[in-house]
């Protein structure tokens, strides 16, 4: 009887531009491990990282709560977790935890769950550090490459990314809000223009057939959002530059990952990925901020 279970999960970046709340791509950036293990009682939470390590307030355990009592489990929980995905950053950080206890939890019970099951607790486990249940980032980490997540009832249909689909993400050091998903979504605009509907969903189809045809050009050339960006673009110093030196630089397309502040650009493995990343560090520093950045290829799904 297994007693034990760790499993790492990947970072993901979500929205690619006009998918927003609705496409997500796991990428191996960074990856969360998460340990469970069987104690006689009770849900306790062990990190060495910043976390709330109150199961009510902790992604992974809001996860585990809800698993243990969907399926009537008894025993006690232990929950280590070790952070690699930088917590506020556009990077799908509380996702990381939650894909990676809701695939430990299905192995540590054999219960043999279906990918949408996991991805719904997992989703579920995202209301501690969002507020809300939204499945984009979860979708991506539990199941790698590229997700469309269909709601009503979840349904997550999973596309297998171009080999040569390549990333290079610019990770700026700045001071991010604590609620910062809370704050980047109350700057969306609550009415937008039929037009600027239309452009943004002939992108979104476009980013799809770029995945189905294996194209990252069509991918990076298809990622050009007019309504959530332009709402968000202030909330991260120089970025209009940022993407300006990228494109230039050979990237087929640029935008915030999920609700930023890192930014992420799309190329393939044969362009000077280099090349683009000097290009947005310069961009930031264009306005005085500091960056990290990672040149990142998709990933596979949470594994053990």
């Amino acid at each position: 009887m297994v007693s034990k279970v760790t499993v790492k999960a990947p970072s993901s970046t979500a929205n690619l531009g006009p998918g927003f709340d609705v496409f997500g791509l796991a990428i191996d950036a960074f990856y969360d491990t998460v340990t469970l293990t069987k104690t006689k009682k009770g849900i306790t939470i062990i990190t060495d990282d910043e976390i709330p390590t109150n199961p009510e307030n902790n992604t992974a355990g809001l996860v585990v709560k809800n698993m243990k009592r969907k399926f009537k489990i008894k025993e006690g929980i232990e929950i280590k977790i070790e952070k690699g995905v930088p917590a506020g950053f556009g990077m799908g950080s509380s996702a990381a935890s939650a894909a990676a206890t809701a695939v430990a939890f299905d192995k540590l019970f054999g219960l043999r769950l279906d990918g949408n099951t996991l991805v719904e607790f997992a989703g579920s486990g995202e209301k501690a550090s969002a507020g809300t249940v939204h499945y984009d980032n979860v979708a991506a980490s539990v199941l790698g490459g590229f997700v469309i997540v269909k709601t009503n009832p979840l349904n997550v249909i999973r596309i297998e990314p171009p080999t040569n689909l390549r990333m290079c993400i610019a990770v700026p050091k700045i001071e991010v809000p604590k609620k910062k998903t809370k704050v980047s979504r109350g700057v969306i605009p609550k009415k937008i223009k039929l037009a600027d509907s239309i452009l943004n969903l002939s992108n979104a189809a476009a980013i799809v057939a770029g995945f189905m045809k294996k194209d990252p050009e069509l991918i990076g050339n298809s990622i050009k959002d007019v309504i959530i960006e332009p709402a968000r673009q202030h909330m991260i110093p120089g970025f209009v530059k940022v993407k300006e030196n990228a494109i230039k630089a050979g990237a087929f397309g640029v935008t915030i990952s999920g609700a930023g502040p890192s930014v992420i650009a799309f190329s393939k493995s044969s362009a000077n990925l280099k090349k683009i990343g000097l290009a947005m560090s310069r961009g930031f520093a264009d306005a005085n901020t500091e960056c990290q950045t990672v040149i990142c290829k998709p990933s596979k799904g949470a594994s053990k």
